[in-house]
């Protein structure tokens, strides 16, 4: 299946022209001529097939023959607010391998440890569609800009979803199969490499947010991040 982002097409429409980057990619890449199948995704769930008319390598015109909505669409709502790790190709790591198990929002959290205190979104939104595309998605996930950790917290107070927190300080903990409900949405704090602040913590914990344990192993930032993809993406299944 040949796959193209196009975010910009509807399911009304009849006809569209890929941008000059996917025609570029369409005809002198993949060589792509008159009558070959095609299929678009707009990162809202929409999955359309159709066939090239113009294989143009800067407008290629394609007219839409099918149209399948809330393609795949995911039972649950996972929001992952995660610290960005010092070493960015990490992070990205994360990005690409949550996206193609499944995540519906990620933030990146800038807390009193962390050691990266910025990313840039452009770069990341690429590896997302990259990662969509490659895992035959048709939902683009969110990635909001940077925070702090406390001003996460105090944006997300009134939301009604399932939050919990990941920390390596020893206290009584569940599981994350333990904690979560099938179906439902979710927020999950996953700290820097030196791990949340005694006083992050002692934050997360007061609104209402339920410490869990990801196993006995230590574990990085992006790996407990996609610890937590995974076992919420079974949890689901």
């Amino acid at each position: 299946m040949q796959l193209f982002f196009t975010e910009e097409i509807r399911p009304d429409f009849k006809n569209f022209i890929l941008s000059e980057e996917e025609s570029k990619h369409a005809i002198r890449v993949l060589r792509l001529q008159i009558g070959d199948k095609v299929h678009l995704i707009d990162g809202r769930g929409g999955l359309y097939e159709a066939e090239i008319l113009d294989p143009h390598p800067k407008r290629t015109v394609l007219t839409v023959l099918n149209v399948q909505e809330n393609y795949q669409k995911s039972s649950y709502h996972l929001h992952i607010a995660v610290a960005p790790t010092k070493n960015i190709d990490r992070f990205e790591w994360f990005l690409e391998k949550a996206t193609e198990i499944g995540i519906q929002e990620i933030t990146p959290i800038i807390c009193e440890h962390s050691e990266r205190k910025e990313v840039k979104l452009d770069r990341l939104n690429k590896v997302i569609i990259a990662a969509m595309k490659q895992s035959l998605k048709a939902y683009i996930p969110k990635l909001n800009p940077a925070i702090t950790f406390s001003q996460f917290c105090k944006q997300q107070e009134s939301n009604l979803a399932t939050k919990v927190i990941a920390h390596c300080i020893d206290s009584e903990k569940q599981f994350l199969n333990q904690v979560l409900q099938p179906n439902a949405q979710y927020i999950l704090l996953i700290g820097p490499e030196g791990d949340f602040s005694t006083t992050e913590i002692d934050q997360a914990l007061h609104l209402g947010y339920q410490p869990i344990s990801l196993g006995d192993a230590r574990l990085r930032t992006e790996t407990a991040a996609m610890t937590s993809c995974v076992e919420v993406s079974l949890l689901n299944r």
